[in-house]
């Protein structure tokens, strides 16, 4: 399939035919490691969480930050 054919699906049909691909990577046995970077980010969030400096907003201020 390529961009172009992708591109001429609706939204819809592109998230659905996304969430299969990811289904059946989920069910697959393989030895793809995440990024030594993915683990230095997650490191770093817990970190801030657990000394109490992290700051939470909701979907909703979320939203509103990124529709101005």
């Amino acid at each position: 399939m390529t961009i172009t054919e992708i591109s001429k699906m609706s939204i819809l049909e592109r998230l659905q035919t996304m969430e299969a691909l990811w289904d059946s990577l989920t069910h697959e046995a393989t030895d793809i490691k995440p990024p030594n970077w993915h683990e230095e980010i997650l490191s770093a969030r817990k970190e801030k969480i657990e000394s109490g400096n992290a700051n939470f907003i909701s979907l909703e201020e979320l939203k509103s930050k990124h529709e101005k």
